[in-house]
């Protein structure tokens, strides 16, 4: 059976965290929304039905969490970039991509949201 890499996708991730360079927010916990899409060959683990050979995304989203709400950013570029390493670790993944909302950053928007992808080897 020829079938593509499996595509794990993490939806609507809501962490708090302190994210931003104006005083208030340094001082005060903002809400991100994050969005990870993880790209890895799952062929053994849909073979086997054994859960050594799946890529564990409980693992990583325990690290996104741990890494967003213990951590302080200036820039949403930053913080979008460690997600993107914390998600790209494992050497099963061939791609990944995070997408970071904040919520309420623009008056007449509902977000601003900043996208990194990254290609594995």
């Amino acid at each position: 059976m020829n079938i593509s890499d499996a595509i794990i996708r993490i939806t609507n991730l809501r962490l708090r965290t302190y994210i931003g360079f104006n005083q208030d927010e340094m001082e005060k916990q903002q809400d991100v929304i994050i969005n990870i899409k993880i790209h890895y060959p799952a062929e053994k683990a849909y073979q086997t039905d054994n859960v050594e050979e799946a890529l564990n995304y409980k693992v990583i989203t325990k690290q996104v969490i741990h890494h967003v709400e213990e951590g302080r950013f200036l820039l949403l570029e930053k913080l979008v970039a460690d997600v993107l390493d914390i998600c790209t670790q494992h050497v099963w993944v061939k791609y990944a991509s995070v997408t970071v909302d904040k919520p309420h950053a623009l008056r007449f928007a509902d977000s601003v949201s900043l996208t990194l992808e990254k290609y594995c080897d």
